[in-house]
Formats: structure tokens, C-alpha cells, sequence
């Protein structure tokens, strides 16, 4: 059995005056940079390539580099009693400034950081497979809007902040996305937290279905002693003692209920029923039965904070979400195009069930990159399945992140599996085939580099849709 981390890290953070984040481009890393960069610590860092959001750190006063520099950091780095060095496990470990600083500085991994900060204050997680990062930036908004406030360090970037990140000085609570991968939550201190998930991922890390379930159900039993779990009707948890609410639509187990899900004249709507209350019409930014369910997590979460029935329809009303999170990038009125980041045979089935429920007329294309030659091995029957209940189908190659590639799992298999709806392409024949695209709806579906096309496809879009 793999046992929550139990160490204290110990260090002085008031002799701190500089953070160095080695891999500062990525979507967790970034919103601590911008966390301490906003409280007045000097900001560094490096990234393998640039990219938009480097850019914006650079825009903001951090210094950002991308070669490896080895030991040749900026001097005033070198400074090991006033500088904390932050990476992620996304580094190789043979990367010689990561090898370089661990032998000179302290060193802490994200997590470890996110630790350190659940530790002084009152720590929201939002954990699971599917949905966290929506269902974070969520709660952060409705709560930024209430009487209670709140900081948050996001997996995306919300359209309401347009940041990953949200600091409050004055705020009693912190909404912190809560990641499984490497066991990352466990090095939380959570006061509270929703779980929306548990499908089995990260098996290149767990190994089994049972193992990954057991993190989650390690997580959950970190609240036993104070504060609550939030998680949905249903998921394979243990009730060892740590207090609780469940939600679900169209769940009459479920302490906090959805139901009767419409869209009416450009509205989504749900009607809510908890213990002896029942809220009528309670109008949702996002559409889709996935963000029903993540909807009904943060209203248990503020009920249970003091949040009032005016705040929390609001929050939810003016919510518009988070940037690659069905993320309208074109709508016209022949075609939609829409940028997704999804990248489990769940989330895909949640993207496609929740697009057929808007738009039942329209043929839908889905342009998918997968994420993970290990995850597309594991999960490779799911990929087909929900892929072929698509009209047409374009796989990119498979996006390797931090793997080596594993014989026989390529984007050519789905495309077997799928049959004659799906193409193999790569991203300039993408681009040439959105050219001739006039109607319908078009996906881009991926956790990988595929985003880096979708400027170019909607530029594209624009001009065939007007």
C-alpha cells in the first residue's frame, strides 16, 4: 500500500525573497508564479519553448529563459538561502539545471508548494479524474463574487480572471485543483474538497485500477479531523469517518440533486433540491450534463460555506468558464467551432453527448490528438468507442508529453479501430482541410500541443462562416 507522504517540510519562508520555477510555462507551475510574483517575490524560471502563456509571464516582469543553462543561473538565484527552486515531475531527471539545483538549493516540487500553502491557510481541493479544473475555477469564481472570497490556483485559464490564478490577501480559503497525478494530493493539507471522479488514469503510475482508486480513498481519509468531502453519487469511496455530502443529476440517492436539465431560449437550466429546499430554474453558464454535475458540487460546497442562494445562482449564472473547456472559438449559423481539452474516453464522451444535445441537426467533426502513448494503450477500445460516435473523425499523431514511444500504439490504430470515418493527418494538412469547411461543428479535442493550431482554425472559421 502506497502511504500519503508524512513529512514535515521544514524551512524558514520568511528568508525567502525569490522563487526559480523549472518548467514555469506549465498551467500549475504558472499560477504559482504568478501567485508570488503578485506578493511582491522576485520570479524566474525555465521552459522548454515558449508559448502564450510564457509570454505573459514575461509581460508581467518574470524572466523566463529556454535552453538549459546548467549551473549558469542569474546570479542572484545562485543565492541559496533566499532563493526556493519549484519544479514539476514533468522534467526529465536528467535536466542539468534541475540536477545542478538539487544538489545546491531547496528544492520543492509543486506540490510540495501547494502543501506548504494548504498548511497556512483553509485549503478547498477539487479532485478527479474529469472535471476539476472546470469545477475549481467554478467554485473560485462563485465564491470571488460572494461575501466569503477566496485565492486560487487554477488548471486553466478562467475567462472571467482571464488568469490561472486568483490572490486575495484577505481571503480565509484557497481553491486549489488537486491532481492524482504522481500522487501529487496527497501532499496536500486540505481543509475541505469536492471529488468529481475517479475513472481509472495515470496507470503508467498506479499500475492498477485498485491502486488508483486507494489514492483517492487515501485523499478523502486526509479529512477525517476536521472540515468535508464533497464528491459524487455513486464513486467508490470508503466512508472512514470524514464527514460528507453527495451530488448527482437525476440522482435521488444523492444529498444535493439536479434535475430536469432544459435548454430554453438560449438558456441552460436546472432545478436543485437539497435536505427541504428547492430552487427552480437555476440558469448555467456552461451547457452540458457534465457541467450540471459540476455546478451541483459547488453549490453543496457553498452551501456548506455560508454562501447565500442569491450568491450562488448568480456565480453560476455569470460563470463563463475556462479557456480550452468547451471553448467557443467560432459560432455562426451554419458552423461552430469549438476548442476542448479533453483527453479520456469519459471527457470525450461528455464533450460529444453534451454537443448532440445543443446542436442535434449538425454533423460533428472531431479533430483529436491523443495524449499519451500509455494512456491510448490503456484506454484504447474507450478512445474508439466514444470517438465513433462522431460524423467524422481526424486523428493527429499521438502527443508524447514526458513518454517514450511505446511499439505499436499509434494514432494509425485508432483509426483502424474507428473505421472509415476517421483520417490520419498531420497539423498543416489540418489547417488545408479547414479551408473547404463551411457548416456543421467542428472539435479540436486534446490535452497536447494541438491548441496551437487553433488560432490558425478559426481565423479559418471566421472567414468560411461569414
Amino acid at each position: 500500500m502506497h502511504r500519503a507522504p508524512t513529512h514535515k517540510i521544514k524551512m524558514d519562508i520568511n528568508k525567502i525573497k525569490r522563487f526559480y520555477f523549472i518548467g514555469i510555462g506549465g498551467i500549475g507551475m504558472s499560477a504559482l508564479a504568478r501567485y508570488f510574483h503578485a506578493k511582491g517575490f522576485e520570479v524566474a524560471g525555465y521552459d522548454k519553448t515558449p508559448s502564450p502563456l510564457t509570454d505573459e509571464l514575461q509581460a508581467e516582469g518574470m524572466d523566463i529563459h529556454f535552453e538549459d543553462w546548467g549551473s549558469q543561473l542569474p546570479q542572484a538565484y545562485q543565492n541559496t538561502e533566499e532563493t526556493l527552486v519549484v519544479y514539476t515531475p514533468a522534467i526529465p531527471a536528467n535536466m542539468q539545471e534541475l540536477v545542478y539545483v538539487k544538489q545546491q538549493h531547496k528544492v520543492l516540487k509543486r506540490s510540495e508548494v501547494l502543501g506548504l500553502i494548504t498548511q497556512s491557510s483553509k485549503g478547498i481541493g477539487v479532485a478527479g479524474t474529469h472535471g476539476k479544473t472546470t469545477t475549481s475555477t467554478m467554485l473560485a469564481y462563485v465564491l470571488s463574487q460572494s461575501h466569503v472570497k477566496c485565492s486560487a490556483f487554477l488548471g486553466g485559464i478562467s475567462s472571467n480572471f482571464n488568469s490561472n490564478v486568483l490572490v486575495n490577501a484577505n481571503a480565509e480559503y484557497s481553491v486549489i485543483e488537486a491532481d492524482e497525478f504522481d500522487r501529487s494530493f496527497l501532499r496536500l493539507s486540505p481543509f475541505a474538497s469536492i471529488i468529481t471522479a475517479m475513472d481509472p488514469d495515470h496507470l503508467d503510475i498506479y499500475g492498477t485500477k485498485e491502486a488508483f482508486h486507494e489514492g483517492f480513498q487515501l485523499y478523502a481519509d486526509k479529512h477525517i479531523k476536521s472540515g468535508f468531502v464533497i464528491y459524487k453519487a455513486g464513486l467508490p469511496l470508503k466512508k472512514t469517518g470524514f464527514q460528507s455530502l453527495t451530488y448527482g443529476v437525476n440522482c435521488e440517492d444523492a444529498d444535493v440533486k439536479g434535475f430536469d436539465l432544459r435548454y430554453e431560449n438560449g438558456k441552460f437550466l436546472m432545478d436543485v433540491q437539497f435536505a427541504n429546499n428547492h430552487w427552480e430554474a437555476v440558469e448555467l453558464g456552461l451547457p452540458g450534463v457534465h457541467n450540471a454535475e459540476n455546478a451541483l458540487a459547488v453549490c453543496a460546497m457553498g452551501l456548506k460555506l455560508g454562501l447565500s442562494e442569491i450568491e450562488i445562482r448568480s456565480g453560476l449564472k455569470n460563470f463563463k468558464g475556462v479557456k480550452r473547456r468547451f471553448e467557443y472559438q467560432w459560432k455562426g449559423k451554419e458552423l461552430i467551432y469549438i476548442d476542448d481539452y479533453a483527453h479520456h474516453p469519459t471527457e470525450i464522451e461528455a464533450l460529444v453527448s453534451s454537443i448532440r444535445l445543443l446542436y442535434p441537426d449538425k454533423k460533428v467533426t472531431g479533430i483529436f490528438q491523443p495524449h499519451l502513448f500509455s494512456r491510448t494503450r490503456d484506454f484504447l477500445d474507450g478512445f474508439e468507442t466514444e470517438l465513433a460516435k462522431l460524423d467524422h473523425v481526424i486523428l493527429m499523431p499521438i502527443y508524447p508529453a514526458r513518454e517514450e514511444p511505446i511499439p505499436g500504439i499509434t494514432s494509425d490504430v485508432l483509426v483502424k479501430g474507428i473505421g472509415k470515418k476517421a483520417l490520419l493527418m498531420q497539423p498543416e494538412e489540418v489547417i488545408e482541410w479547414a479551408k473547404k469547411q463551411n457548416e456543421g461543428v467542428v472539435l479540436t479535442i486534446g490535452a497536447g500541443d494541438i491548441d496551437r493550431i487553433v488560432p490558425t482554425l478559426k481565423s479559418i472559421f471566421e472567414h468560411n462562416g461569414n
